[in-house]
Protein backbone atom coordinates (compact mmCIF):
# COMPACT_ATOMS: atom_id res chain seq x y z
CA UNK A 1 0.00 0.00 0.00
CA UNK A 2 1.25 3.50 -1.01
CA UNK A 3 0.66 6.45 0.31
CA UNK A 4 0.71 9.50 -1.96
CA UNK A 5 -0.28 12.99 -1.04
CA UNK A 6 -2.02 11.23 2.26
CA UNK A 7 -4.18 9.12 -0.29
CA UNK A 8 -4.11 5.23 0.18
CA UNK A 9 -3.58 3.64 -3.15
CA UNK A 10 -3.05 -0.30 -3.30
CA UNK A 11 0.25 -1.53 -4.49
CA UNK A 12 -1.78 -3.68 -7.39
CA UNK A 13 -4.09 -1.01 -8.53
CA UNK A 14 -1.29 1.60 -8.35
CA UNK A 15 0.68 -1.08 -10.59
CA UNK A 16 -1.90 -1.85 -13.05
CA UNK A 17 -2.20 1.82 -13.74
CA UNK A 18 1.43 2.35 -14.92
CA UNK A 19 1.33 -0.92 -16.89
CA UNK A 20 -1.40 0.07 -18.97
CA UNK A 21 -0.50 3.85 -19.22
CA UNK A 22 2.88 1.97 -21.17
CA UNK A 23 0.67 -0.39 -22.95
CA UNK A 24 -1.44 2.72 -24.24
CA UNK A 25 1.81 5.02 -25.36
CA UNK A 26 3.97 2.06 -26.74
CA UNK A 27 -0.07 1.01 -29.10
CA UNK A 28 1.03 5.26 -30.57
CA UNK A 29 4.24 3.71 -31.58
CA UNK A 30 3.53 0.41 -32.69
CA UNK A 31 0.67 1.40 -34.76
CA UNK A 32 3.30 3.67 -36.54
CA UNK A 33 5.69 1.16 -37.19
CA UNK A 34 2.92 -1.16 -38.68
CA UNK A 35 1.28 1.20 -40.40
CA UNK A 36 3.92 2.37 -42.51
CA UNK A 37 6.24 -0.52 -42.68
CA UNK A 38 4.81 -2.32 -45.58
CA UNK A 39 4.93 1.23 -47.92
CA UNK A 40 8.05 0.25 -49.37
CA UNK A 41 8.85 3.80 -49.18
CA UNK A 42 11.98 3.19 -47.07
CA UNK A 43 10.71 5.91 -44.51
CA UNK A 44 11.62 6.05 -40.90
CA UNK A 45 8.71 7.54 -38.75
CA UNK A 46 10.79 10.10 -36.46
CA UNK A 47 10.19 9.11 -32.40
CA UNK A 48 10.14 12.60 -31.09
CA UNK A 49 7.03 13.97 -32.83
CA UNK A 50 4.75 10.66 -31.68
CA UNK A 51 5.46 11.43 -27.61
CA UNK A 52 3.09 14.21 -27.68
CA UNK A 53 0.50 12.03 -29.54
CA UNK A 54 1.31 9.14 -27.33
CA UNK A 55 0.76 11.37 -24.02
CA UNK A 56 -2.47 12.77 -25.43
CA UNK A 57 -3.84 9.29 -26.06
CA UNK A 58 -2.82 7.52 -22.42
CA UNK A 59 -3.92 10.77 -20.38
CA UNK A 60 -7.08 10.71 -22.20
CA UNK A 61 -7.39 7.15 -21.81
CA UNK A 62 -6.51 6.83 -18.45
CA UNK A 63 -9.06 9.89 -17.58
CA UNK A 64 -12.02 7.94 -19.22
CA UNK A 65 -11.06 4.36 -18.04
CA UNK A 66 -10.87 6.02 -14.75
CA UNK A 67 -14.09 7.74 -14.64
CA UNK A 68 -16.07 4.59 -15.53
CA UNK A 69 -14.48 2.80 -12.36
CA UNK A 70 -12.11 0.95 -13.90
CA UNK A 71 -9.39 1.65 -10.63
CA UNK A 72 -11.61 1.52 -7.93
CA UNK A 73 -10.52 0.02 -4.66
CA UNK A 74 -13.74 -1.88 -4.33
CA UNK A 75 -14.35 -2.72 -7.83
CA UNK A 76 -16.22 -6.25 -7.40
CA UNK A 77 -17.40 -7.09 -11.19
CA UNK A 78 -15.92 -10.09 -13.20
CA UNK A 79 -14.32 -10.13 -16.15
CA UNK A 80 -17.94 -9.29 -18.21
CA UNK A 81 -18.56 -6.40 -15.87
CA UNK A 82 -14.91 -5.22 -16.51
CA UNK A 83 -14.54 -5.82 -20.12
CA UNK A 84 -17.75 -3.66 -20.12
CA UNK A 85 -16.59 -0.95 -18.50
CA UNK A 86 -13.98 -1.18 -21.27
CA UNK A 87 -15.64 -0.78 -23.68
CA UNK A 88 -17.72 2.18 -22.82
CA UNK A 89 -14.21 4.35 -21.63
CA UNK A 90 -12.94 3.04 -25.14
CA UNK A 91 -15.99 4.89 -26.81
CA UNK A 92 -15.91 8.09 -24.60
CA UNK A 93 -12.07 8.14 -24.96
CA UNK A 94 -12.46 8.13 -28.91
CA UNK A 95 -15.04 11.05 -28.27
CA UNK A 96 -13.14 13.13 -26.39
CA UNK A 97 -9.57 11.94 -28.86
CA UNK A 98 -11.70 12.92 -31.47
CA UNK A 99 -12.68 16.57 -30.04
CA UNK A 100 -8.95 17.14 -29.30
CA UNK A 101 -7.90 16.06 -33.25
CA UNK A 102 -10.42 18.36 -34.05
CA UNK A 103 -8.97 21.89 -32.26
CA UNK A 104 -5.29 20.42 -32.63
CA UNK A 105 -4.96 18.57 -36.19
CA UNK A 106 -1.10 17.91 -35.63
CA UNK A 107 -1.80 15.36 -32.67
CA UNK A 108 -4.16 13.16 -35.39
CA UNK A 109 -2.03 10.04 -36.16
CA UNK A 110 -3.76 9.60 -39.22
CA UNK A 111 -6.68 6.93 -39.52
CA UNK A 112 -4.85 3.92 -40.63
CA UNK A 113 -2.49 4.74 -37.85
CA UNK A 114 -5.31 5.25 -35.17
CA UNK A 115 -7.13 2.59 -35.97
CA UNK A 116 -4.09 0.29 -35.58
CA UNK A 117 -3.27 2.25 -31.76
CA UNK A 118 -6.93 1.74 -30.64
CA UNK A 119 -6.70 -2.05 -31.71
CA UNK A 120 -3.54 -2.58 -30.12
CA UNK A 121 -4.73 -0.90 -27.03
CA UNK A 122 -8.23 -2.43 -26.23
CA UNK A 123 -5.72 -5.97 -26.73
CA UNK A 124 -3.21 -4.66 -24.40
CA UNK A 125 -5.50 -4.07 -21.78
CA UNK A 126 -8.07 -6.88 -22.46
CA UNK A 127 -5.10 -8.85 -21.39
CA UNK A 128 -3.66 -6.67 -18.31
CA UNK A 129 -7.15 -6.98 -16.90
CA UNK A 130 -7.51 -10.52 -17.33
CA UNK A 131 -4.12 -10.97 -15.52
CA UNK A 132 -4.66 -8.50 -12.84
CA UNK A 133 -8.15 -10.40 -11.96
CA UNK A 134 -5.94 -13.84 -11.82
CA UNK A 135 -2.84 -12.84 -9.89
CA UNK A 136 -4.28 -9.94 -7.61
CA UNK A 137 -5.96 -13.19 -5.70
CA UNK A 138 -2.77 -14.78 -5.62
CA UNK A 139 -1.53 -15.74 -2.13
CA UNK A 140 2.23 -15.04 -2.66
CA UNK A 141 1.34 -11.50 -3.57
CA UNK A 142 -0.68 -10.49 -0.54
CA UNK A 143 0.69 -8.74 2.66
CA UNK A 144 0.14 -10.83 5.70
CA UNK A 145 -1.74 -9.11 8.90
CA UNK A 146 -1.90 -10.42 11.92
CA UNK A 147 -4.32 -9.33 14.21
CA UNK A 148 -3.92 -8.79 17.86
CA UNK A 149 -7.47 -9.12 19.61
CA UNK A 150 -10.34 -11.15 19.94
CA UNK A 151 -13.04 -9.07 21.43
CA UNK A 152 -15.25 -6.42 20.21
CA UNK A 153 -12.93 -4.33 18.12
CA UNK A 154 -11.20 -6.92 16.60
CA UNK A 155 -14.62 -8.56 15.88
CA UNK A 156 -14.73 -5.91 12.99
CA UNK A 157 -11.74 -7.06 11.16
CA UNK A 158 -13.17 -10.57 11.26
CA UNK A 159 -16.56 -9.83 9.29
CA UNK A 160 -14.47 -8.30 6.43
CA UNK A 161 -14.97 -10.67 3.88
CA UNK A 162 -15.10 -8.83 -0.03
CA UNK A 163 -12.08 -9.37 -1.12
CA UNK A 164 -12.45 -5.91 -2.55
CA UNK A 165 -12.01 -4.83 1.62
CA UNK A 166 -8.97 -6.75 1.97
CA UNK A 167 -7.27 -6.20 -1.27
CA UNK A 168 -3.63 -6.74 -1.32
CA UNK A 169 -3.90 -8.38 2.13
CA UNK A 170 -4.27 -11.58 4.00
CA UNK A 171 -5.38 -11.84 7.88
CA UNK A 172 -3.42 -14.97 8.67
CA UNK A 173 -5.34 -15.19 11.91
CA UNK A 174 -6.29 -13.70 15.85
CA UNK A 175 -4.51 -13.69 18.42
CA UNK A 176 -5.99 -13.41 21.93
CA UNK A 177 -5.07 -11.04 24.34
CA UNK A 178 -5.95 -10.74 28.11
CA UNK A 179 -9.00 -9.45 29.30
CA UNK A 180 -10.69 -9.98 25.77
CA UNK A 181 -13.84 -11.97 25.63
CA UNK A 182 -14.01 -13.67 22.62
CA UNK A 183 -16.44 -13.01 19.85
CA UNK A 184 -14.07 -13.80 16.59
CA UNK A 185 -14.57 -17.34 15.47
CA UNK A 186 -12.39 -19.94 17.41
CA UNK A 187 -10.98 -21.53 14.16
CA UNK A 188 -9.69 -18.16 13.30
CA UNK A 189 -7.89 -17.79 17.17
CA UNK A 190 -4.35 -19.16 16.84
CA UNK A 191 -2.60 -20.45 19.94
CA UNK A 192 0.37 -18.05 20.64
CA UNK A 193 3.13 -20.66 22.24
CA UNK A 194 6.23 -18.82 21.79
CA UNK A 195 7.24 -14.83 21.26
CA UNK A 196 5.38 -12.56 19.35
CA UNK A 197 8.18 -12.12 17.29
CA UNK A 198 8.99 -15.98 16.63
CA UNK A 199 5.47 -16.18 15.90
CA UNK A 200 5.47 -13.83 13.30
CA UNK A 201 8.79 -15.07 11.77
CA UNK A 202 7.11 -18.63 11.58
CA UNK A 203 4.07 -17.74 9.74
CA UNK A 204 5.73 -14.91 8.05
CA UNK A 205 3.67 -12.11 9.02
CA UNK A 206 3.98 -8.70 7.63
CA UNK A 207 2.10 -7.05 9.80
CA UNK A 208 -0.04 -6.80 13.52
CA UNK A 209 -2.89 -4.80 13.36
CA UNK A 210 -3.95 -3.50 17.32
CA UNK A 211 -7.45 -4.36 18.05
CA UNK A 212 -7.49 -5.35 21.87
CA UNK A 213 -10.50 -4.18 23.69
CA UNK A 214 -8.68 -3.15 26.85
CA UNK A 215 -4.76 -2.39 26.37
CA UNK A 216 -4.44 -1.95 30.41
CA UNK A 217 -4.56 -5.40 30.94
CA UNK A 218 -1.13 -7.19 30.37
CA UNK A 219 -0.80 -5.59 26.74
CA UNK A 220 2.46 -7.19 25.41
CA UNK A 221 4.34 -3.51 24.64
CA UNK A 222 7.80 -5.25 24.82
CA UNK A 223 6.43 -7.61 22.52
CA UNK A 224 5.35 -5.82 20.17
CA UNK A 225 8.34 -2.74 20.00
CA UNK A 226 10.50 -6.11 19.56
CA UNK A 227 8.46 -7.10 16.16
CA UNK A 228 8.38 -3.34 15.28
CA UNK A 229 12.19 -3.17 15.45
CA UNK A 230 12.72 -6.13 13.87
CA UNK A 231 10.60 -4.88 10.43
CA UNK A 232 7.31 -5.70 11.65
CA UNK A 233 4.72 -3.01 10.76
CA UNK A 234 2.31 -2.26 13.48
CA UNK A 235 -0.61 -0.36 13.08
CA UNK A 236 -3.63 0.37 15.44
CA UNK A 237 -7.15 -0.42 13.88
CA UNK A 238 -8.54 3.24 12.83
CA UNK A 239 -5.40 3.35 10.31
CA UNK A 240 -5.72 -0.13 9.20
CA UNK A 241 -9.43 0.63 8.27
CA UNK A 242 -8.42 4.12 6.84
CA UNK A 243 -5.96 2.52 4.81
CA UNK A 244 -8.07 -0.19 3.28
CA UNK A 245 -11.53 1.37 3.06
CA UNK A 246 -10.83 4.61 3.13
CA UNK A 247 -12.82 6.15 5.78
CA UNK A 248 -12.45 6.72 10.08
CA UNK A 249 -14.45 4.16 11.89
CA UNK A 250 -16.52 6.37 14.48
CA UNK A 251 -17.27 3.40 16.77
CA UNK A 252 -13.56 3.70 17.43
CA UNK A 253 -12.65 7.19 17.10
CA UNK A 254 -10.99 8.64 19.76
CA UNK A 255 -9.57 12.38 20.43
CA UNK A 256 -5.85 11.06 20.82
CA UNK A 257 -5.84 9.44 17.61
CA UNK A 258 -7.23 12.77 15.93
CA UNK A 259 -4.34 14.64 17.51
CA UNK A 260 -1.63 11.98 16.78
CA UNK A 261 -2.23 11.34 13.10
CA UNK A 262 -1.13 12.57 10.01
CA UNK A 263 -3.76 14.62 7.88
CA UNK A 264 -5.52 17.96 8.45
CA UNK A 265 -2.84 20.03 7.04
CA UNK A 266 -3.95 23.43 5.89
CA UNK A 267 -1.70 26.36 4.25
CA UNK A 268 -2.16 29.48 2.18
CA UNK A 269 -0.83 27.16 -1.08
CA UNK A 270 -3.21 24.68 -0.43
CA UNK A 271 -6.00 26.75 -0.22
CA UNK A 272 -5.09 28.81 -3.41
CA UNK A 273 -4.62 25.98 -5.37
CA UNK A 274 -7.65 24.16 -4.17
CA UNK A 275 -9.91 27.74 -5.32
CA UNK A 276 -8.27 27.76 -8.59
CA UNK A 277 -9.09 24.13 -9.10
CA UNK A 278 -12.47 25.14 -8.18
CA UNK A 279 -12.95 27.76 -9.93
CA UNK A 280 -11.47 25.97 -13.07
CA UNK A 281 -13.06 23.22 -13.28
CA UNK A 282 -16.67 24.80 -12.86
CA UNK A 283 -16.14 27.18 -15.29
CA UNK A 284 -15.46 24.34 -17.80
CA UNK A 285 -18.83 22.43 -17.00
CA UNK A 286 -20.79 25.50 -16.66
CA UNK A 287 -19.77 26.48 -20.72
CA UNK A 288 -19.54 22.65 -21.84
CA UNK A 289 -23.06 22.23 -19.91
CA UNK A 290 -24.80 25.58 -20.67
CA UNK A 291 -26.76 23.75 -23.47
CA UNK A 292 -28.47 21.51 -20.95
CA UNK A 293 -28.72 23.72 -18.17
CA UNK A 294 -30.89 25.74 -20.84
CA UNK A 295 -33.04 22.82 -21.96
CA UNK A 296 -33.43 21.85 -18.35
CA UNK A 297 -34.56 25.23 -17.16
CA UNK A 298 -37.02 25.46 -20.05
CA UNK A 299 -37.96 21.56 -19.17
CA UNK A 300 -38.56 22.69 -15.43
CA UNK A 301 -40.59 25.49 -16.86
CA UNK A 302 -42.82 23.88 -19.25
CA UNK A 303 -44.05 21.32 -16.92
CA UNK A 304 -45.06 23.47 -14.39
CA UNK A 305 -47.10 25.31 -16.76
CA UNK A 306 -45.24 28.53 -17.55
CA UNK A 307 -45.46 29.30 -13.81
CA UNK A 308 -43.62 27.24 -10.96
CA UNK A 309 -39.91 28.78 -10.58
CA UNK A 310 -36.84 26.98 -11.82
CA UNK A 311 -34.74 27.42 -9.38
CA UNK A 312 -34.40 25.79 -6.08
CA UNK A 313 -33.11 27.79 -2.75
CA UNK A 314 -32.48 26.06 0.47
CA UNK A 315 -29.95 27.46 3.43
CA UNK A 316 -27.19 25.00 4.01
CA UNK A 317 -24.19 25.39 6.59
CA UNK A 318 -20.72 25.87 4.84
CA UNK A 319 -17.54 26.03 6.41
CA UNK A 320 -16.88 27.01 9.72
CA UNK A 321 -20.67 26.46 10.22
CA UNK A 322 -21.56 29.22 7.96
CA UNK A 323 -24.67 29.84 6.62
CA UNK A 324 -25.40 30.15 2.35
CA UNK A 325 -28.32 29.42 0.07
CA UNK A 326 -27.34 26.42 -2.28
CA UNK A 327 -28.95 26.94 -5.97
CA UNK A 328 -30.18 23.65 -7.05
CA UNK A 329 -32.92 23.33 -10.11
CA UNK A 330 -36.21 22.64 -8.45
CA UNK A 331 -37.17 18.57 -8.74
CA UNK A 332 -40.13 18.48 -6.51
CA UNK A 333 -43.45 20.18 -6.44
CA UNK A 334 -43.35 24.01 -5.35
CA UNK A 335 -45.24 22.58 -1.70
CA UNK A 336 -43.11 19.60 -0.96
CA UNK A 337 -42.38 21.27 2.25
CA UNK A 338 -45.62 22.74 2.67
CA UNK A 339 -45.94 21.95 6.86
CA UNK A 340 -42.64 23.46 7.11
CA UNK A 341 -40.55 20.29 8.55
CA UNK A 342 -37.77 18.92 6.73
CA UNK A 343 -37.69 15.74 5.19
CA UNK A 344 -34.93 13.08 4.21
CA UNK A 345 -35.80 12.03 0.39
CA UNK A 346 -36.76 9.03 -0.07
CA UNK A 347 -36.68 6.03 -2.48
CA UNK A 348 -39.56 6.70 -5.57
CA UNK A 349 -40.16 10.02 -3.49
CA UNK A 350 -43.76 11.19 -4.78
CA UNK A 351 -42.89 14.82 -4.62
CA UNK A 352 -40.51 14.38 -7.26
CA UNK A 353 -41.78 15.70 -10.93
CA UNK A 354 -41.44 13.91 -13.64
CA UNK A 355 -38.52 16.03 -14.98
CA UNK A 356 -37.70 16.13 -11.42
CA UNK A 357 -36.88 12.17 -11.51
CA UNK A 358 -34.62 12.45 -14.66
CA UNK A 359 -32.53 15.24 -13.78
CA UNK A 360 -31.95 13.45 -9.84
CA UNK A 361 -30.98 10.55 -11.60
CA UNK A 362 -28.21 12.32 -14.02
CA UNK A 363 -27.27 14.79 -11.32
CA UNK A 364 -28.67 17.58 -13.71
CA UNK A 365 -30.24 19.13 -10.61
CA UNK A 366 -26.64 20.07 -9.04
CA UNK A 367 -25.14 21.82 -12.38
CA UNK A 368 -26.68 25.30 -10.57
CA UNK A 369 -24.48 24.64 -7.75
CA UNK A 370 -21.09 25.82 -9.83
CA UNK A 371 -22.36 29.17 -9.17
CA UNK A 372 -21.98 28.52 -5.28
CA UNK A 373 -18.90 27.32 -6.14
CA UNK A 374 -17.87 30.33 -8.27
CA UNK A 375 -19.02 32.88 -5.46
CA UNK A 376 -17.03 30.84 -2.88
CA UNK A 377 -19.76 29.05 -1.02
CA UNK A 378 -18.60 25.55 -1.57
CA UNK A 379 -15.92 23.73 -3.55
CA UNK A 380 -16.35 21.79 -6.33
CA UNK A 381 -14.88 18.55 -4.00
CA UNK A 382 -16.26 18.40 -0.83
CA UNK A 383 -18.53 16.98 1.86
CA UNK A 384 -22.52 17.42 1.09
CA UNK A 385 -23.59 20.35 2.36
CA UNK A 386 -26.53 19.77 4.46
CA UNK A 387 -29.55 21.71 6.51
CA UNK A 388 -29.02 23.79 9.57
CA UNK A 389 -31.96 21.55 11.27
CA UNK A 390 -29.89 18.04 10.35
CA UNK A 391 -26.60 19.85 11.50
CA UNK A 392 -27.89 20.24 14.64
CA UNK A 393 -29.84 17.19 15.21
CA UNK A 394 -27.35 15.05 13.52
CA UNK A 395 -24.31 16.61 15.57
CA UNK A 396 -25.83 15.78 19.19
CA UNK A 397 -26.10 12.55 18.10
CA UNK A 398 -23.35 11.27 16.15
CA UNK A 399 -20.04 12.17 17.67
CA UNK A 400 -17.54 14.46 15.20
CA UNK A 401 -20.35 15.56 13.27
CA UNK A 402 -19.29 19.00 13.43
CA UNK A 403 -16.06 18.12 11.96
CA UNK A 404 -17.55 18.09 8.58
CA UNK A 405 -17.17 21.24 8.57
CA UNK A 406 -13.73 22.11 8.64
CA UNK A 407 -13.84 22.27 4.70
CA UNK A 408 -16.26 23.79 1.98
CA UNK A 409 -18.97 21.45 1.56
CA UNK A 410 -18.90 20.07 -2.33
CA UNK A 411 -20.81 19.53 -5.46
CA UNK A 412 -19.36 15.97 -5.24
CA UNK A 413 -16.97 14.11 -2.90
CA UNK A 414 -15.57 11.10 -1.41
CA UNK A 415 -18.64 9.90 0.79
CA UNK A 416 -20.88 10.30 -2.65
CA UNK A 417 -18.78 8.03 -4.55
CA UNK A 418 -17.87 5.55 -2.08
CA UNK A 419 -21.47 5.43 -0.56
CA UNK A 420 -24.71 5.69 -1.94
CA UNK A 421 -27.18 8.33 -1.42
CA UNK A 422 -27.89 9.07 2.72
CA UNK A 423 -31.56 9.39 4.17
CA UNK A 424 -31.27 8.34 7.50
CA UNK A 425 -29.13 8.66 10.73
CA UNK A 426 -27.61 5.16 9.84
CA UNK A 427 -26.59 6.52 6.70
CA UNK A 428 -25.33 10.07 7.58
CA UNK A 429 -23.02 7.95 10.13
CA UNK A 430 -21.83 5.91 7.63
CA UNK A 431 -20.78 8.56 5.26
CA UNK A 432 -19.72 11.06 8.03
CA UNK A 433 -16.89 8.44 8.11
CA UNK A 434 -15.59 8.90 4.14
CA UNK A 435 -16.49 12.29 5.14
CA UNK A 436 -13.67 12.92 7.83
CA UNK A 437 -11.42 10.83 6.14
CA UNK A 438 -11.54 13.06 3.19
CA UNK A 439 -11.20 16.31 5.90
CA UNK A 440 -8.43 14.19 7.10
CA UNK A 441 -6.40 13.64 3.59
CA UNK A 442 -7.74 16.32 1.49
CA UNK A 443 -5.59 17.33 -1.82
CA UNK A 444 -5.90 18.10 -5.25
CA UNK A 445 -4.27 14.27 -6.26
CA UNK A 446 -8.24 13.20 -4.19
CA UNK A 447 -10.08 16.39 -5.89
CA UNK A 448 -9.08 15.25 -9.14
CA UNK A 449 -9.45 11.25 -8.25
CA UNK A 450 -12.62 12.11 -6.98
CA UNK A 451 -13.55 13.96 -10.25
CA UNK A 452 -12.92 11.14 -12.59
CA UNK A 453 -14.88 8.63 -10.28
CA UNK A 454 -18.03 11.27 -10.54
CA UNK A 455 -18.71 10.57 -13.91
CA UNK A 456 -18.74 6.82 -13.42
CA UNK A 457 -21.31 7.77 -10.45
CA UNK A 458 -23.25 9.93 -12.74
CA UNK A 459 -22.92 7.20 -16.11
CA UNK A 460 -24.40 4.30 -13.78
CA UNK A 461 -26.44 6.10 -11.73
CA UNK A 462 -25.17 5.15 -8.35
CA UNK A 463 -27.48 6.77 -5.38
CA UNK A 464 -29.48 9.10 -6.84
CA UNK A 465 -33.12 9.78 -5.08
Amino acid sequence: MFRIFGHYIHKSLLLLLMTEAVILSLSIYLAVEVRFSDTGTGMTVPVEPLLPKALVFCLIMIATMTSMGLYQRDLREGIEGMLIRMGASFVLGLILLSMVFYFSPPLFLGRGAFGYAVLFAITGIAFSRVAFLKLVDQEALKRRILVLGTGKRASSIAQLRRSSDLRGSRVVGFVHMKGDHDIVDQSRVMPLESTLLEFCKQHQIDEIVIAVDDRRKGFPVEEILDCKMSGIQVVDKLTFFERQMGKLILSSLHPSWLIFSEGFHKGITREYTKRAFDISVSFIILVLTFPIIVLTALAIWMESGFRGPIFYRQVRVGQNWRLFQVMKFRSMCVDAEKDGVAQWAQQNDARVTRIGKFIRKVRIDELPQLINVLRGDMSFVGPRPERPMFVEQLSDKIPYFAERHRVKPGITGWAQIMYPYGASEHDSIEKLQYDLYYVKNYSLFLDLMILFQTAEVILWGKGAR
